[in-house]
């Protein structure tokens, strides 16, 4: 049996293997210290789990799309594709088996950005949107898209503050770093692991300028 601890993480790329999530690059991660991994555990699917992923769909299934430098923490809950069959605007919101089909209202796709941060215990509701490197609180109910560089937190998350200046958050989406090739990330890490908007855009110009000359 494997030991658990806080410091153990899966990466989501090498274990992911459910059609219907869509992982981008190779570094994000989950913390499974204290359950049985990211797809046992974290995406809740009643369609498109291990025990239905073989079975035809009676809709089309919703997909997770997570990008990279990702990081989920314990206990962390996705909830997905079929769990949409309860209708509020019905008299009676039970998921009667023979009226599921009309019941079902899917709520899109969920997308988790690059360089999210998902605090312990949060949950994600179906067909939101976290922005490009959002922090959700630990233990908040997510139920609306959050926007890039938000820190939200709450039942039902609400932003509490942004992590930059919006004019900050302009330059560095612009910037585009998480679309960057591995080897100009690496090169420019120190400027990234920094607060420096303009140190990161000049090394950012020094690079491009390097790289076309080196090609000349």
């Amino acid at each position: 049996m494997t030991t658990k601890h806080w410091t153990k993480t899966e990466l989501l790329h090498q274990v992911v293997t459910n059609k219907n999530i869509h992982i981008k690059g190779t570094h994000s991660y989950y913390s499974d210290a204290y359950d049985n991994g990211f797809e046992a555990s974290v995406v809740r699917y009643l369609l498109g789990d291990e025990q239905t992923r073989h079975s035809e769909p009676r809709w089309q299934v919703d997909q997770l799309y997570i990008g990279d430098y990702v990081c989920i923490a314990a206990e962390t809950v996705i909830l997905m594709g079929g769990n949409h069959t309860h209708r509020a605007d019905w008299f009676c919101c039970y998921p009667f088996m023979d009226k599921i089909e009309q019941a079902y209202q899917s709520k899109g796709d969920t997308h988790i950005k690059d360089g999210c941060w998902i605090g312990m215990r949060s949950m994600i509701m179906p067909g939101v949107t976290l922005g490009e490197g959002c922090i959700v609180a630990a233990n908040s109910v997510v139920t609306k898209d959050v926007p890039p560089y938000a820190v939200v937190g709450g039942n039902p998350a609400k932003v509490i503050k942004y992590r930059f200046s919006q004019q900050n958050i302009t330059r560095l989406i612009a910037l585009d770093i998480y679309n960057w090739s591995s080897a100009k990330f690496e090169a420019l890490k120190e400027a990234i692991c920094s607060d420096d908007i303009g140190q990161l855009e000049q090394a950012h110009i020094s690079y491009e300028a390097a790289q076309r000359n080196h090609s000349e």
